[in-house]
């Protein structure tokens, strides 16, 4: 029974100096340090239970995060939990519709990773308050009352309302023994933590060793900043995890159009599944022309961890510009949008390999895979999920890796729930770790 009024909302900036140690560096993003807008619900229910929802950034730029989060709290505050749930199409379109604050979106940049925050907690408290992890949460909903969920608008000429029941509905062939599955085995992983840019090669091959002693056989390695340097450590990688292994290749946005074909057809001798993000994550004919160009090289194009919604995926399916569709849990609109893009993905018949890694990403976006394989795509076929081992012991319900697969959390919630000493320690600016390093840096 979902419960409480909404009582009050607070919003953190939560930050990590991960670029001290070059994590995470690629080769647009040389210096990232691993951040959230950390957002936390709270009711008038008995419960005493919370929500908690972050969105995910690079450091500099999350207390504009913070300010968006702010502005949309009056949307929330004093709303019963009840109502939301219960009309969360509506509620959905609310948020992403305030007429002022619209146009400094619609629906993507700095309002929408405020959205996400703010929806993410609203479905961690959902969760909480059934005692189901959101996957079960989700696996467990009627069809309609999921379909409710979703905004359709923009979206119709690909995927109706209809269209989504049927696929749910089709998803409840074999449903149970899938789910049975994925707690026995979890979902298929890949690690992108050996091959940072800002690695040296005594840290890849470090790492690279322990991966494969560990059982990973799925390798990303980021590219883009110098052509000679990325056959190098190609060549590393490649020899090191050998023939039989996959590895994917990651250029962040780093070229033009025509620079990435040429690009890749020197890299193609490595055999890499895909190039992630060849060119601008707007540039959707862009992206159908990569693709187009390297299909005679067997390199697929994937794309998606900076696609801003559902209205640029459906593009992007549509215009035949990726072969592996990657959903971020904290760029698109939540859940809600989220499982759009998952329904039109599979009518595309194109698979899901979401984003992960950061603050949380992996720890949310392991719900929306496990219910992605039991609930719609039915599927494992070359599918598997980000891995980034940095930052899982900030939360309260870690991530579990087993034989390189994500074993589904038991937890109720989302996941989301940070270690308060941690936020505390983290805060920006006045959090212990960054009064101490802003010190240092004012020497």
């Amino acid at each position: 029974m979902v419960r409480g009024r909404i009582s009050r909302l607070s919003v953190r900036d939560v930050r990590f100096p991960t670029s001290l140690g070059g994590h995470g560096s690629d080769a647009m993003h040389t210096d990232p340090d691993y951040s959230a807008a950390y957002v936390v619900l709270e009711t008038d229910a008995e419960d005493g239970l919370k929500g908690y929802g972050i969105t995910f950034t690079l450091g500099k730029g999350t207390e504009v995060v913070v300010c968006a989060v702010n502005a949309l709290a009056p949307h929330l505050l004093n709303k019963d939990l009840g109502d939301i749930v219960g009309d969360f199409r509506g509620f959905y379109r609310q948020l992403t519709s305030d007429s002022q604050l619209r146009w400094i979106g619609p629906e993507k940049g700095v309002v929408h990773l405020a959205t996400s925050a703010v929806l993410n907690a609203v479905w961690d408290l959902w969760a909480k308050q059934e005692g189901k992890p959101l996957w079960k949460l989700l696996v467990d909903m009627d069809s309609g009352k999921l379909v409710s969920c979703l905004d359709f608008r923009y979206i119709t000429d690909v995927l109706t309302e209809e269209e989504a029941y049927e696929i749910l509905q089709k998803g409840q062939v074999g449903k149970k023994e899938r789910e049975e599955q994925m707690l026995a085995h979890g979902y298929p992983a890949y690690t992108t933590s050996c091959a940072w840019l800002g690695y040296s090669d005594t840290t890849l091959k470090q790492l690279c060793s322990k991966a494969l002693e560990d059982g990973w056989t799925r390798f990303k390695v980021k590219v883009g900043a110098d052509l000679q340097d990325d056959i190098r450590r190609c060549r590393l990688i490649r020899n090191m995890i050998g023939p039989e292994k996959t590895l994917m290749m990651d250029a962040n946005q780093r070229w033009d159009v025509p620079e990435a074909v040429e690009w890749m057809a020197k890299l193609a001798e490595f055999k890499p599944l895909w190039i992630e993000e060849p060119t601008s994550p707007d540039d959707i004919l862009g992206h159908a022309t990569i693709s187009k160009a390297l299909v005679p090289l067997g390199i697929g194009v994937a794309t998606g961890e900076q696609c801003h919604n559902r209205v640029i995926f459906k593009q992007l399916l549509q215009a035949k510009a990726l072969q592996f569709l990657q959903i971020d849990s904290c760029r698109l609109g939540s859940v809600n949008e989220s499982l759009s893009v998952l329904l039109m993905a599979k009518k595309f018949d194109i698979p899901v390999c979401p984003h992960a890694g950061g603050v949380g990403l992996c720890e949310l976006v392991q719900h929306l895979i496990v219910f992605d394989f039991i609930s719609v795509s039915a599927s494992l076929k070359d599918r598997m999920c980000e891995y980034v081992d940095h930052l899982h012991e900030h939360f309260k319900y870690p991530v579990i890796i087993k034989k390189a697969s994500y074993m589904p959390p038991k937890d109720a919630g989302y996941s989301t729930e940070m270690k308060e000493e941690s936020v505390k320690k983290h805060q920006y600016p006045d959090g212990e770790v960054w009064e101490k390093l802003l010190a240092a840096q004012g020497n």
